[in-house]
């Protein structure tokens, strides 16, 4: 396989199925975080590396090691594996999901502005989503009619503070998340839900036109629901462990233990909570949105940028969800080709 992404949760994950099933890896790309890329190298020996400063090349224990995001579309390209995993965060991610697929490859997707700024582009036929919720509902489809596909949120850093409290959140109230540890963007996104708007439009890219919502389940166990037309609901039970989907995106027979069950009598009670528009305000925009899909890559846009003006200190908590919403309302471009997406893309940044 390649690996773009390898020192995130998913790529380390995604690593640990590797050596599970004696899958050999091609190419490792990673970030800042060359430590631990030279203990992957190590144990995973991989033919080719890329980073993504040219500065920490040295540092990096290979004999063949580029860096930028142009080797990384390069080396996809000169691979022979057959199966892309793209951990990579942020629309950086989205160029190396389109030659992946250019390339015959399958995508392994965890990088969700792929789909959030270009679904209407990309053939999903070619894509397996390693998102626990996104597998989840592919997990539990059957040849019924569907009436509502359902996705879980945890509710991130916020969702038992005072709501008078959130105008003054700092980055580092952010990060602690209530039920695990992630990457710093993909925490603030899920303490705005702008993580779980994004979800529910790849849900729409992958699935097809439908229904599709989200409620917040705190303990993080159920991660996908289904109400058939019939009038019952299936769920998908599964401790959090991106190991799960990663095996199947692997092998969608998969016929070996990855898991430990959950225990119900353990777990005793589950509780469930509606996705409010005061402690959430991005999801003012969610019909609208899941109407007009293409409007994704506005929303991603201004998502990095206001993003990037938090961490600054230039704005609050609060205005993240803001700037995306007036960023939507004054951008209503709908992309008629993966060249609109870049472009559209740039003239929201910057606006912005």
């Amino acid at each position: 396989m390649v690996l773009l992404g390898s020192t995130g949760s998913i790529g380390v994950n995604t690593l640990e199925v590797a050596k599970k099933f004696n899958i050999s890896v091609e190419v490792l790309v990673a970030g800042k975080n060359i430590n631990l890329l030279n203990e992957q190298i190590k144990s995973h020996m991989p033919k080719v590396v890329v980073i993504s400063d040219e500065k920490d090349i040295p540092k990096v224990n290979h004999t063949n090691v580029y860096a930028g995001q142009e080797n990384i579309l390069r080396v996809i390209e000169d691979s022979s594996s057959e199966l892309v995993v793209n951990a990579l965060v942020g629309f950086l991610g989205l160029r190396p999901t389109l030659t992946s697929l250019a390339c015959g490859k399958k995508v392994a997707l965890a990088n969700k502005e792929s789909l959030v700024a270009c679904g209407n582009f990309i053939d999903t036929s070619k894509i397996q989503p390693i998102d626990s919720e996104h597998f989840g509902l592919w997990y539990l489809m059957q040849d019924r009619p569907v009436t509502k596909m359902i996705i879980t949120a945890s509710g991130g850093a916020f969702r038992d503070w005072d709501i008078d409290k959130l105008k003054n959140a700092t980055l580092a109230d952010t990060q602690k998340h209530p039920n695990w540890s992630m990457g710093q963007k993909i925490t603030i996104d899920s303490a705005t839900m702008v993580n779980k708007m994004f979800e529910l439009l790849e849900a729409r890219w992958l699935f097809g036109e439908g229904e599709y919502d989200a409620i917040i389940e705190t303990k993080s166990l159920i991660h996908a629901l289904i109400d058939f037309k019939d009038g019952s609901t299936t769920a998908h039970f599964a401790h959090a462990n991106m190991q799960l989907p990663i095996a199947y995106a692997v092998n969608k027979k998969m016929s070996e233990n990855i898991l430990g069950h959950v225990d119900l009598l353990e777990v005793a009670n589950l509780e469930f909570r509606k996705i409010e528009k005061n402690r959430y305000p991005i999801w003012e925009i969610k019909e609208d949105l899941l109407k007009n899909p293409n409007r994704g890559v506005v929303v991603n846009a201004a998502n990095e940028v206001a993003i990037e003006k938090f961490i600054n200190k230039e704005i609050g908590f609060m205005d993240i969800s803001k700037t995306i919403i007036q960023a939507y309302e004054k951008y209503s471009h709908m992309p008629k080709s993966v060249e609109d997406v870049f472009d559209i893309d740039a003239e929201v940044r910057r606006s912005l």
